[in-house]
């Protein structure tokens, strides 16, 4: 999947494939030969896209993981699942949009898909409220892991979100409670969980689906406690300047090598050159296989321990020696 939205950083890539869609385009027109311009072009495409990858900045990755056309948690559940049966509403007052949720076969395997769903225009945005739950929407992703453990399947949450949503009447049905909870039953759940940032993982909106036994990332996705523009506002007054963002970006340390770094990850899962959305097979492909991989190291494991080793990963975390 080629990328119709080109960020800034990505112009000379947007330039070469327009020349390379403009050759075919002749060949087509004219029933002529361009194979000898094209196949050039075409690895100095791939060169171009691998060399900019390779360096973007902890700003450019939140660009990233904010594209557009970046896969969201529905492109995973058709390309990386099968057999998907949908489960909704929270059972107290509606359904949520922004999270989607149920039943699917990982290969051979039955398991408990959980994630947040973004749109990808104004209309759907509307619908999926831009992936910032509200209360139920949490309420119900717990009643989905809650049924998960009635029936011993594993759990996979697929994180991106900017936030859980701010709202008065959000606030009014109980968010803080709704998020705290969840992070408490998570941290008890006696099957395997395995939590993904697929995007943008911010605050206690995306902590509410990753208490997990592993926690994995993308590579180019940021997980962080605020976002770039929240941090620069509060520190240095001006969320909106480049020069701040990036400051903020880099302060942060937000993107998977560091939390990595930190062990506040446990795995990052690769993207194909051009980030996960220039192609999303090769994305699913790739959390696909990490997937299987770290659910087979945690079916090993029995309830016991597994729920001990989650409660005794998340409280290592801060702890650090001078």
């Amino acid at each position: 999947m080629g990328t119709s939205v080109a960020l800034e950083f990505e112009k000379p890539i947007a330039e070469l494939e327009k020349q390379i869609d403009e050759l075919r385009k002749v060949a087509g027109d004219r029933q002529v030969e361009v194979d000898d311009e094209i196949v050039p072009l075409t690895r100095k495409l791939d060169a171009l896209r691998a060399e900019i990858y390779r360096n973007l900045s902890p700003i450019q990755r939140v660009q990233v993981a904010r594209h557009v056309r970046r896969p969201f948690t529905a492109d995973y559940l058709r390309l990386c699942f099968t057999d998907f049966i949908e489960l909704h509403g929270d059972r107290a007052f509606r359904e949520d949009a922004a999270i989607v949720g149920g039943w699917a076969r990982l290969d051979d395997e039955t398991v408990m898909v959980i994630g947040h769903q973004r749109g990808r225009d104004t209309r759907e945005n509307l619908k999926r409220n831009f992936g910032m739950p509200h209360p139920e929407g949490y309420r119900k992703a717990l009643r989905l892991m809650k049924l998960a453990e009635k029936f011993q399947v594993p759990i996979l949450t697929l994180i991106d979100t900017t936030g859980a949503w701010a709202g008065i009447g959000a606030e009014e049905r109980g968010q803080s409670e709704a998020i705290a909870r969840n992070l408490f039953e998570m941290s008890r759940l006696e099957v395997p969980i395995i939590a993904t940032v697929i995007g943008e993982g911010g605050s206690g909106g995306a902590l509410a689906l990753g208490v997990a036994d592993r926690v994995l990332m993308l590579e180019n996705s940021v997980y962080s406690v605020i976002s770039v523009e929240g941090c620069a506002s509060i520190l240095w007054k001006d969320g909106k300047s480049p020069e701040m963002r990036e400051k903020a970006a880099k302060a942060l340390r937000i993107t998977a090598p560091d939390l990595l770094e930190l062990r506040v990850i446990d795995d990052i899962v690769p993207e194909p050159p051009g980030g996960a959305h220039a192609n999303h097979e090769e994305a699913a492909k790739a959390l696909h296989v990490a997937l299987l991989h770290h659910l087979e190291e945690l079916r090993r494991l029995k309830p016991d321990k597994l729920v001990r080793r989650r409660r005794e990963k998340f409280l290592r975390m801060g702890i650090f020696n001078e």
